[in-house]
């Protein structure tokens, strides 16, 4: 039975926004509409509104109420005015025609409910509150997927974030059968919506949907030649098939390593594209009975700037995927009973801020790639991973200093150019390992380098 018309009416009363609202003087019929009234069915509550307006002049009454400009978003297929007050965000809609007219235009029916602020009356054609309470998402007819297809990824994200929601099965058919117009939504919506999959506690169930749909290889087209490799080669371990198990551990590792959203984010996307490069590396070892991806992170890496460059990643975003991507093995490389203290503080030195992350790929990674099932080899890098973390937060506490600047390079008399990076990089590896511990044995030891370069003897710029 859905959920009481009265009892929905006194919860949306009880929000503030609704409260201030209800002080207004408005030319025309308010409407709340969209996900806040599905949020409060759901006894959650909204951050943001979306409201339908029978009156454009009634922006200006918003802007009045709520003491803040409305602005214009660039990138929905309806026109959308935003106003943003504190942590809150109201969309403005203009009704075309009738409110029962504008809902069935809407994306779900679980978002297709009205509540007339001023008539206190609830507006539900389109039955959003029964699937509410079933936990379906359902659309209003095939043609909301054709007017705006990247309802189709909002979707996945809808049954990737209710907990315990399905998606209806003409819903599904039509993702399965449209799939291929998501690429006509704007790039930066797909992100957005990705972005939302990748941050959600049920991100695993999120990907498989889009696997099946066949939606994440229209999104990333990249992704069918490691599926295709998979089945052409009959892997045990499959190159495709691991990267998808990994995301069951994105979540909960993520948590337990205190990562925020943004870098549970960036870990995702580079679980997602990490192993790209492996369809064009290739090989096997006769002799040995072995197959080898020989430097597949570098392809893995081009590869994925190339996705993040069309999907429009921020720089920040970019370079941090990238670095993961990069150093995926690493941790790996060095879970074995030789491996030295030095090695692991390389890692953090390298790494830095990026160090968590690393670890968290690094075991998605891995159970991806075991099935969750522990042994003698995930355990040395589980070990591995837990003393990473423990230097990580030595370092955190106490941040190796930078023994030498650009500056004092050339000071000494060194030219502008590669050659002092070089040097730079050199003394930092060599403060790793402990080998130099102060400025002077650092400038000693690029002396010997400009030395070694050939160049006369430095004069100091000091004189």
């Amino acid at each position: 039975m859905a959920t009481s018309p009265d009892r929905l009416k006194e919860g949306i009363k009880k929000q503030k926004v609704i409260q201030e609202l209800l002080r207004g003087n408005f030319y025309g019929k308010v409407y709340l509409v969209g996900g806040a009234i599905r949020e409060l069915i759901l006894n959650s509550n909204p951050n943001d509104y979306d409201f339908a307006l029978s009156d454009a002049r009634d922006i200006k009454t918003f802007e009045a109420i709520f003491h803040s400009p409305a602005f214009i978003l660039g990138k929905k297929p309806i026109h959308t005015h935003r106003i943003v007050i504190k942590d809150r965000s109201l969309d403005i809609t203009i009704l075309e025609g009738t409110i029962e007219e504008d809902l069935k235009r809407r994306d779900f029916t679980i978002n297709a409910i009205a509540y007339d602020i001023k008539g206190n009356s609830i507006t539900d054609t389109l039955r959003g509150r029964e699937d509410i309470d079933r936990r379906v998402i359902r659309y209003p007819d095939e043609n909301s997927i054709i007017n705006d297809p990247l309802r189709m990824l909002k979707a996945v994200r809808h049954f990737t974030t209710l907990q315990d929601f399905s998606l209806h099965n003409d819903l599904t058919r039509s993702i399965t059968e449209l799939g291929r117009l998501i690429n006509n939504a704007a790039p930066e919506r797909i992100k957005y919506e990705m972005d939302l999959i990748l941050t959600s506690a049920n991100v695993a169930a999120g990907m498989k949907q889009l696997e099946e749909s066949g939606l994440l290889f229209e999104i990333f087209p990249e992704l069918d030649s490691l599926k295709r490799l998979d089945k052409e080669k009959q892997f045990t371990l499959e190159t495709f098939g691991h990267t998808m198990d990994g995301f069951s551990y994105l979540h909960k590792y993520g948590r337990r390593y205190r990562l925020d959203e943004k870098e549970i984010k960036n870990v995702g996307y580079a679980l997602l594209f990490h192993d790209l490069g492996k369809a064009n590396t290739f090989t096997y070892d006769e002799k040995k009975d072995a197959v080898h991806f020989f430097y597949h992170e570098r392809f893995s890496r081009d590869i994925a700037q190339s996705i993040m460059e069309r999907l429009k990643f921020s720089t920040q975003e970019i370079k941090a995927v990238l670095s993961l991507i990069e150093n995926h093995m690493r941790i790996f490389l060095i879970s074995n009973d030789e491996s030295t203290e030095k090695a692991m503080r390389r890692v953090v030195y390298k790494m830095g801020d990026l160090t968590p992350s690393l670890v968290i790929l690094t075991l998605c990674d891995m159970y991806g790639s075991s099935g969750g099932k522990n042994n003698a080899s995930t355990q040395r890098v589980k070990k591995r991973c837990a003393e990473i973390i423990g230097m990580f937060m030595e370092w955190k506490r106490k941040p190796l200093p930078r023994l030498v600047t650009g500056g004092d390079l050339l000071l000494m008399g060194f030219p502008e150019g590669p050659l002092i990076g070089k040097c730079l990089g050199e003394i930092r590896e060599k403060q790793i390992a402990g080998e130099v511990a102060t400025k002077g044995e650092a400038m000693e030891y690029a002396r010997e380098q400009l030395k070694t370069a050939g160049s006369n003897t430095p004069v100091s710029r000091e004189s």
